[in-house]
């Protein structure tokens, strides 16, 4: 066994003890283990929403597009920015709501504020099949940064397995807490190691941060560099200005429509809490430029592509300059970086499926039942996201793009529900979403419209027919959601009967 190994095996050790320890002294009803008895303090609900940001998709995916794309990797650093914005009034108003009617799903919103099980139904239905794919994506990081600083040791498919047993047991056990006590260890590695890799490895290798861009202007650039055609501008086929500025906006617009969002908002014992977490992430956020840097010394030091595809060359100049004592770090810190928000993930799923489609199913249920069913479903849903991950994903951007493609289709209807006087009516909200939903799906299965995570519209004119299909479908679902709202008045909710009201007293339509 090598160093790097020892290291990764011991803090998957820990990871694993950690997610088990956290339920000690818990309640673990189904309020405390999805949403953690609502008393979540202002660090670890900070920690838990940070937890987007660095994710494998950090680690793998912003660096992989960074030495793949070059300027189009921006994007990732933007959308957050402008999402944290949002939240500060955004939040606070799911909080209150959420503790004032006791809701422990997102989908609980559209039963409380629309009165219709359907639309919750609907939207539990949106939540998983979004997080699905992103729950992939953080099991693909997971196997591609064990095996890369493990030296091969220890096989891509035995490190997914591995990471979805540890997830399936921890979660099962402690469900958010096992996520918030992962947490803590996972944002002080990964920020440590993220900086000092962004500042060593182009000094190291760049020349120095003046040198590294002047080669990425196409100063001086080396043969290897000048024939991959990347750049800081958006000057590749397709990831142009209007497919960064309709991605930006489709992932801001969608960035606390996650379903685990919820589910951190409503854990917190404060909403205090959210205001000040949206004037400090946006700085957070800017650790993300180390991990560009990384990226585009990799673009200029690696002289092939590294094994695997853009996703691994991180890792592949992380393996080839680094002392093997600090590669088991770096894979440490990716290894948190998927279990934590894989953690997040499947508590939701689990919530989703026994508060949403399981109790309208079964009204008279036990809450021990339904707890039961909650817990049952969260090694369902990791054997789906492996399967899904066998039969062969996509780059780790494109899949978190298709997942905000999907959520947010729940936008226009959440929004709406906050007006006094709400002009939507529930079957306007469910009908806009489904034809979203449908939309998303019918452009990423169709290949002459989605292509390796690249659209094409071609009725568009041309600076947007790379749109994001996200956004084509989300245009589609605010038309018909308020055509169908003009056409059911008689399903509108009277204005603020939805506070006064107990979720209990939903009604089915």
């Amino acid at each position: 066994m090598n160093v790097a190994l020892a290291i990764l095996v011991i803090f998957f050790a820990a990871s694993l003890g950690l997610g088990l320890w956290s339920r000690r002294g818990k309640d673990m009803d189904m309020e405390g283990w999805s949403v953690g008895g609502r008393n979540l303090g202002s660090i670890i609900v900070f920690l838990l929403l940070a937890g987007e940001i660095y994710t494998t998709f950090t680690f793998l995916g912003a660096s992989g597009w960074a030495y793949a794309h070059g300027g189009a990797a921006y994007y990732i650093l933007c959308y957050g920015s402008l999402a944290y914005v949002i939240s500060y009034w955004l939040a606070p108003a799911i909080w209150r709501y959420g503790k004032q009617m006791k809701l422990l799903s997102q989908p609980d919103w559209w039963v409380a504020k629309y009165k219709s099980r359907t639309s919750g139904t609907v939207v539990a239905i949106v939540g998983i099949v979004a997080m699905i794919p992103y729950l992939e994506l953080q099991l693909a990081g997971l196997g591609i940064i064990v095996n890369a600083t493990s030296y091969g040791k220890i096989s891509t498919t035995t490190a997914e397995w591995c990471g979805a047993l540890a997830l399936v047991a921890y979660v099962v056990v402690s469900g958010i807490h096992s996520a918030a006590s992962n947490a803590v260890v996972k944002d002080i590695i990964v920020l440590v190691i993220v900086v000092a890799l962004g500042i060593y490895l182009p000094l190291h290798l760049g020349g120095g941060f003046e040198h590294l861009f002047q080669q990425l202007e196409g100063n001086g650039i080396p043969d290897t560099w000048a024939k991959s055609g990347v750049s800081l501008r958006l000057s590749e086929h397709g990831y142009d200005m209007g497919w960064f500025i309709t991605n930006v906006l489709m992932s801001t617009l969608g960035f606390f429509m996650w379903p685990h969002y919820f589910g951190a908002v409503y854990a917190a014992d404060n909403p205090k809490t959210f205001r000040r977490n949206a004037v400090l992430l946006p700085l957070y956020q800017l650790v993300i430029l180390f991990v560009f840097f990384i990226g585009f010394t990799a673009a200029i030091a690696l002289k092939v592509a590294p094994d695997g595809g853009a996703n691994n060359a991180l890792l592949e100049i992380v393996t080839q300059e680094l002392p093997q004592w600090l590669v088991g770090l770096v894979g440490a810190a990716g290894l948190f970086c998927a279990l934590v928000p894989g953690a997040m993930l499947l508590t939701t799923c689990g919530t989703l499926i026994s508060t949403n489609l399981y109790k309208p199913l079964f009204p008279r249920a036990s809450a021990a039942s339904a707890g039961l069913v909650a817990k049952a479903s969260v090694p369902v849903v990791a054997l789906i996201a492996l399967y899904l991950l066998f039969q062969g994903g996509q780059a780790i951007v494109n899949l978190l793009l298709l997942g905000y493609a999907f959520v947010t289709q729940l936008l226009p209807s959440m929004l709406a529900s906050l007006l006094r006087k709400n002009p939507v009516s529930s079957w306007g909200a469910t009908a806009g979403m489904v034809v979203g939903v449908v939309l998303v799906t019918w452009f990423s299965l169709d290949s002459s419209v989605y292509n390796e995570g690249l659209t094409t519209f071609g009725f568009l004119p041309g600076p947007l027919q790379h749109t994001a299909i996200g956004i084509v479908a989300l245009v589609a679902n605010i038309v018909v959601m308020f055509v169908v709202s003009a056409m059911t008045p008689g399903s509108r909710p009277a204005p603020e009967e939805d506070s006064r009201q107990p979720l209990a007293t939903a009604t089915s339509g």
